[in-house]
């Protein structure tokens, strides 16, 4: 449930694009074809058009950053402390965000407005991630599979909901309000899973063997149309995280390749070649690619195969990597990978710019 709280609100800010775009858009003129008819052509504004861009950026800066500080000061804040306070106040963005649908702002202010709380949510977001995954390095390494389970589930539970929301036939106002509504709620029952977690006894053991690393030693040496209105839903969010929670949960019964296996990395680098497979499908609009991959068969089959890879490779870094250190620095360990997984997000969403450029 904390795996789910911690990717769950930027999963449902980013699925929630096409209500954020729909805000922004500035009223559409007639134009006279050429046959005498009236037709309305929408030509998206500045801010329409940037909007995904800069909304990445503004989610993976702060979340490398803050990423890396909570690393670094982990050990000089509290853990409950950074852990029930990002929850509490992620919370309040999406109460506040809900709010917000019924109220009636130009386009620049709210767009102003959106990408200060993404920034917010994605830095407590990063705080909260590094102290779980912390939290996971003091447990058998089998307890990191559930969080990156739950946090593919993330993903797959945004999209159902939008999904509902669509098809659910309210107005774009109204599906808005309860869609970010189901956020605040999830959060909620987060926030009470962290409440319960320290009164478990399962938990509390491996409290004092963190206190004290003598007894563990002792301890373990015994468009506008229907498909164009579902495709994104459907094949980018929805089934890029059914797989990658597949792929996720999957650690939970194979762990192939080894941590000591060189497969790992290469499978790893060989993931680089989803960009350029990527590029070449039937993405518009396009300036300067060729589409080599006409049918959308071959985008949903690449989106099975990244989506899959990505959550089973990244689950078994994250599995093996707090089992190279001595058990007294599994914590830091936890934290500095989860800094790492931030900095590749972050390069990727820096790149993003120059790989849409060139498509």
């Amino acid at each position: 449930m904390l795996g789910l709280g911690t990717l769950l609100p930027w999963n449902f800010f980013m699925t929630a694009s096409t209500y954020f775009t729909g805000r922004l858009r500035q009223p559409s003129f007639p134009n006279s074809a050429a046959n005498g008819s009236t037709e309305v052509e929408h030509t998206p504004s500045l801010l329409e058009s940037r909007f995904k861009n800069v909304m990445t950026l503004c989610a993976m800066v702060p979340l490398l950053l803050f990423t890396s500080l909570n690393s670094v000061l982990h050990s000089l804040v509290p853990q409950k402390l950074r852990v029930m306070g990002s929850l509490v106040l992620i919370m309040a963005v999406f109460m506040l965000t809900a709010i917000l649908v019924k109220v009636d702002m130009e386009p620049l202010p709210f767009f102003t407005v959106t990408m200060v709380k993404i920034v917010i949510i994605n830095s407590f977001g990063a705080v909260l991630q590094g102290s779980l995954f912390g939290m996971a390095g003091l447990l058998p390494s089998s307890y990191t599979t559930p969080i990156m389970s739950g946090q593919g589930l993330a993903g797959t539970f945004a999209a159902v909901a939008m999904l509902c929301a669509l098809a659910s036939g309210s107005a774009m106002q109204d599906a808005a309000f309860g869609y970010f509504i189901t956020a605040c709620v999830v959060i909620f029952f987060s926030i009470l899973c962290y409440i319960a977690l320290p009164k478990m006894e399962f938990y509390q053991h491996y409290q004092k063997i963190k206190s004290s690393p003598d007894e563990y030693m002792e301890t373990t040496s015994l468009n506008t149309t229907k498909k164009e209105l579902y495709f994104i839903p459907v094949c980018c969010f929805l089934l890029f995280n059914m797989c990658d929670w597949a792929g996720r949960s999957l650690t939970a019964v194979c762990l192939w390749p080894g941590g000591d296996s060189a497969v790992l990395p290469l499978l790893v680098a060989g993931r680089l070649l989803f960009v350029p497979l990527f590029m070449l499908c039937n993405v518009q609009p396009r300036a300067l690619l060729p589409v080599l991959f006409l049918h959308d068969g071959w985008f949903i089959l690449f989106m099975v195969v990244f989506a899959f890879s990505n959550g089973y490779l990244a689950s078994l870094c994250m599995c093996f990597g707090p089992q190279k250190v001595a058990q007294h620095e599994a914590e830091t360990a936890g934290a500095i990978m989860a800094f790492f997984l931030s900095l590749g997000l972050a390069l990727g969403a820096a790149v993003s710019f120059l790989f849409r450029g060139l498509v």
